[in-house]
C-alpha cells in the first residue's frame, strides 16, 4: 500500500459511489464524500454540496483541505438520469442532467486540480457509462453528458499530464444497484442476453478499476476510457 492519501468521491452515499469510497477506506486512505445531503458511508467524512453549484463545491473543498489536507485523488461519480424519448424530452430534463453530470464534474475537477497542480501529482477519475459511446434509447441527455467526459479527460490530460496528474474515464455497463434492481425481470433477461458475460456487474468490480487508476501502478495511464461492462460496449 502507498502512503495514505486524501480522496474525494462525489455521489458516495449509495451504489457505485459508496463502493468506491469504501474501497479507498479499505486501502487506508482518508476519504471525503460530497453529496447534496452530506451523508456518507461508515469511515467516510461527509460534506454537503450540490456539484452543480460552483460556490458550494468551492466551499466544500476548502473545508476538506482545512480538515484533512490536500486532495490527491478525485472520483467524480455524482450523476442522475431523466430518461425520455427525444421528441418528448423537455429542456428542463436535458439541462438538469447536463448540469449535474457534466457541469458538476467540471466544477469538482476544476477545484480539485488547483491543489493537485501545487502538489505536482494527482489522480482524476470520472465515472462515465457504456451508453456514453454505445448510445441508449431514451437517453439522449444522459449519454451526451457521459460522452462529453471523454473529451474532458483527454483535454485535462493534455493540459496537466506534465505535472504528474492523470485523468481517466471508467465506463460501467449494467451494474447491480438499486437502479437495476427495479427493472422488470423480462427487461433484465433481455439486457443480460446482450452482455457477453451474461450477468450484471458488481459495484466492487467498478471500485477495483477506480482504485487501480488512482494507484502508482497506473501513473502512465491517462486519457483512457476503461469499460467495466462485461463486454457489452466492445469497440465503442
Amino acid at each position: 500500500m502507498s502512503n495514505p492519501r486524501v480522496v474525494v468521491v462525489t455521489g458516495a452515499s449509495r451504489g457505485i459511489g459508496q463502493a468506491i469510497a469504501e474501497a479507498f477506506v479499505a486501502n487506508g486512505d482518508t476519504v471525503a464524500a460530497l453529496s447534496r445531503t452530506g451523508e456518507a458511508p461508515e469511515g467516510v467524512q461527509g460534506y454537503a454540496a450540490d456539484v452543480a453549484d460552483a460556490a458550494a463545491v468551492d466551499a466544500a473543498f476548502t473545508a476538506i483541505e482545512k480538515d484533512l489536507g490536500p486532495v490527491e485523488v478525485l472520483v467524480a461519480n455524482a450523476g442522475l438520469t431523466r430518461d425520455g424519448l427525444l421528441m418528448r424530452m423537455s429542456d428542463e430534463d436535458f439541462d438538469t442532467v447536463v448540469d449535474v453530470n457534466l457541469k458538476g464534474t467540471f466544477h469538482v475537477v476544476r477545484r480539485a486540480s488547483k491543489g493537485m497542480i501545487r502538489l505536482r501529482r494527482g489522480r482524476i477519475v470520472m465515472i462515465g457509462s457504456v451508453v456514453g459511446l454505445y448510445g441508449g434509447s431514451g437517453q439522449v441527455n444522459y449519454s451526451a453528458s457521459k460522452a462529453a467526459l471523454v473529451g474532458m479527460a483527454r483535454s485535462i490530460t493534455r493540459e496537466l499530464g506534465g505535472r504528474g496528474i492523470t485523468a481517466n474515464v471508467v465506463a460501467p455497463g449494467f451494474i447491480e444497484t438499486q437502479m437495476t434492481a427495479v427493472l422488470p425481470d423480462d427487461t433484465q433477461k433481455a439486457y443480460k442476453a446482450a452482455i457477453p458475460a451474461a450477468r450484471f456487474g458488481q459495484v466492487e468490480e467498478v471500485a477495483g478499476v477506480v482504485r487501480f487508476l488512482a494507484s502508482d501502478a497506473a501513473a502512465y495511464v491517462s486519457g483512457a476510457v476503461i469499460p467495466v461492462d462485461g463486454g457489452l460496449g466492445m469497440g465503442h
